[in-house]
């Protein structure tokens, strides 16, 4: 039985209320900067307009704060 097929057998013998705890610690061990699928179709539309030129450079932009 793997590690994942043990974990879910025994969590389902558990009650509900022990499982908030539980819940709980394996959140921290999951990062949350991973990407969402939102985040990378945002990317490759972004990277998308870069190669097609529609993007702006650093060097056009002005960056001072008008006075």
């Amino acid at each position: 039985m793997s590690v994942t097929e043990q974990i879910d057998y025994l969590l389902g013998q558990l009650p509900d209320s022990e499982k908030y705890l539980l819940l709980e610690i394996i959140k921290r061990f999951v990062p949350d900067d991973l990407a969402t699928p939102d985040d990378l179709e945002a990317i490759q539309n972004a990277h998308g307009e870069w190669k097609r030129g529609e993007t702006i450079g650093h060097d056009k932009i002005n960056w001072r704060q008008p006075q």
